[in-house]
C-alpha cells in the first residue's frame, strides 16, 4: 500500500492507494463517531456497499443510494440526501463516506460541509478519474444547469482510500476518461512524467499493476503538491483546470450527457496546447504530442458536431476562473510548464474552438 500526505495543518490528510483496501480497517479508524451514512449510486452499491459496511463493524450504517451520472449532481439529489439525514437522524458526530466516482464524491463532500454547519466525510473513490483528481483537494460541489460546477464549497475529507481493484469492474470508457486527468499532471508540472505515460501508454491500457498503481501515485503526488500551496485557488491551484475552461462549457453545451467529465477535458486539452501555440509560444510539435498522446490513449479530442463556436464561448464566460467578464485560461509555456493568463483574445479562442471542430 502507498500513502500520500495533502499537508493542511490540522486538516492533512492521507491519501491510501493499494489493492482490496474497500474491505480494509482503514475508513473505520478515520471515524469518531457511531453514525455513518453511505452515499452511492445503483451501479456502484450492488458491487461494493456490502463490503464497505462489513468493515465498518459494529458502526451504525445507513446507505442512500443515487441513480448513476453526472445529470444527477444537481439540487435536487442534494436536497434529497439531507431529508435523508434528517429522516434517519443523523446528528453532527455522523461521519459520511462517498462510495462512488466524482459526481458522489463531490455531492457528497457538499452535503458534509453544510449540514449541520460541517460533519466528517471520507472519500472511497471507485472510478481512475476520482482517484486522481476529483477526491483529493477538497472541492465540492453541484452542478447548475448553466454551469458545472457552480454551487460548491472547499471542505476537506478526512482521508481518501483509493482501491486499484475496483477497475476490474470499471467501463472501459470509464477508465479511459479517467487517463486525461493522469496526462494532465504530466503536462502542467511534470515533462518527465508526461514522457514516462508516453512510452507506458499501452500498459496504462491494459490497466497493468505496476504501472498504473506508478500512474495514480503520481499524480496523486502533484495534485497534493498544488493543493498544499493553495488550497483555495487564489492563485497556482488553477493549474489544475488545464483544459477545463473549455471541457467544462462542451459538458454544459450537451446537457451532461453526451461526454463523459475525462473525454471532455481531453477535447479542452487539445484546445488549450493549440490556444498556447498563439498565446505562449509553445511549439506546434509539443502541441502534437498532447494531442497523440490523449488519442492513443483512445481519448477524444475533436469537439462533437452541432456545437457552435459563440456558444461555447458564452459558456466558458461562465467559469469561475472569469473575473470582471474577461476569460482567464491555463495555457502552457511547454510541456511540464503552464501559467494563467488573462491575456487571450476572443477571436482566438474562437479561432482554435472551429479548428477542433465546432462550427461557426
Amino acid at each position: 500500500m502507498n500513502r500520500v500526505e495533502v499537508e493542511l495543518g490540522d486538516r492533512s490528510y492521507p491519501i491510501f492507494i493499494g489493492e482490496d483496501l474497500l474491505g480494509s480497517q482503514i475508513a473505520a479508524q478515520h471515524i469518531n463517531g457511531r453514525q455513518v451514512a453511505l452515499i452511492t449510486n445503483s451501479t456502484i452499491a450492488p458491487l461494493y456497499a456490502a463490503r464497505v459496511k462489513a468493515a465498518l463493524g459494529n458502526l451504525r450504517v445507513d446507505v442512500f443510494e443515487l441513480p448513476d451520472g453526472e445529470a444527477y449532481k444537481n439540487i435536487e439529489s442534494f436536497g434529497s440526501i439531507i431529508d435523508w439525514l434528517m429522516d434517519n437522524r443523523h446528528n453532527r458526530s455522523t461521519t459520511l463516506i462517498a462510495l462512488g466516482g466524482g459526481v458522489v464524491g463531490d455531492l457528497t463532500g457538499f452535503v458534509a460541509a453544510t449540514f449541520q454547519r460541517g460533519v466528517d466525510f471520507i472519500q472511497l473513490p471507485t472510478t481512475l478519474l476520482a482517484q486522481v483528481d476529483s477526491s483529493v483537494g477538497g472541492k465540492t460541489a453541484i452542478n447548475h444547469p448553466r454551469g458545472k460546477n457552480m454551487i460548491g464549497a472547499f471542505y476537506q475529507p478526512k482521508c481518501v482510500i483509493a482501491d486499484t481493484s475496483v477497475f476490474e469492474t470499471l467501463p472501459d470508457r470509464e477508465y479511459r476518461a479517467g487517463l486525461a486527468e493522469v496526462v494532465k499532471y504530466g503536462i502542467i508540472s511534470d515533462a518527465e512524467f508526461f514522457e514516462w505515460l508516453e512510452d507506458h501508454a499501452d500498459g496504462l491500457l491494459r490497466k497493468d499493476a505496476a504501472t498504473l498503481t506508478h500512474a495514480i501515485r503520481r499524480s496523486v503526488e502533484i495534485k497534493a503538491e498544488v493543493v498544499a500551496s493553495d488550497e483555495r485557488e487564489t492563485g497556482r491551484r488553477a493549474i489544475l483546470n488545464y483544459g477545463h475552461t473549455f471541457g467544462h462549457a462542451l459538458e454544459t453545451a450537451t446537457g451532461y450527457t453526451k461526454l463523459l467529465h475525462g473525454e471532455a477535458v481531453a477535447i479542452g486539452m487539445a484546445a488549450a496546447s493549440s490556444l498556447s501555440t498563439t498565446v505562449t509560444g509553445l511549439k506546434p510539435e509539443a502541441a502534437a504530442r498532447v494531442v497523440k498522446l490523449l488519442a492513443d490513449l483512445g481519448l477524444p479530442t475533436r469537439i462533437p458536431a452541432g456545437l457552435q463556436v459563440q456558444e461555447l464561448i458564452d459558456l466558458m464566460r461562465m467559469d469561475k476562473k472569469v473575473i470582471d467578464g474577461g476569460l482567464r485560461l491555463i495555457v502552457a509555456d511547454e510541456i511540464g510548464t503552464v501559467q494563467v493568463t488573462a491575456a487571450v483574445q476572443e477571436r482566438d479562442v474562437a479561432d482554435v474552438l472551429a479548428r477542433c471542430g465546432a462550427d461557426q
